[in-house]
């Protein structure tokens, strides 16, 4: 009996200490959307006018957002400029419209 009762005071303080670890962690951040190098798209929206035409927001590590707008019938993406480089915010724009069978 000696021997269960010790098992009991080992693991009370256990338990204690991993339900006051679970409580004070921080929170979980949910996976970004598509990336393609230092670029993650996320946010997409078709346009209710044009099937062909995706809305997507477009963060990249430096903290820069924009939305955008792909016209997946040939790629192009609107605005021309902005804080996020065209060249990975084109290519995460192509591959989402490839996804969603509009390429």
């Amino acid at each position: 009996m000696r021997g269960l009762s010790r098992m009991w005071a080992g693991l009370v303080p256990l338990l204690l200490l991993l339900l006051l670890a679970g409580r004070f962690a921080p929170p979980a951040m949910a996976a970004p959307g598509l990336c393609v190098g230092p670029v993650c798209g996320d946010e997409v929206t078709r346009s209710a006018n044009h099937h062909w035409q995706l809305r997507l927001r477009v963060s990249d590590q430096d903290r820069h957002h924009e939305r955008i707008v792909v016209d997946c019938r040939d790629g192009v993406i609107s605005p021309q400029q902005g804080p996020v480089e065209r060249g990975y915010a084109a290519a995460v724009a192509r591959r989402l419209c490839r996804l969603a069978g509009e390429a």
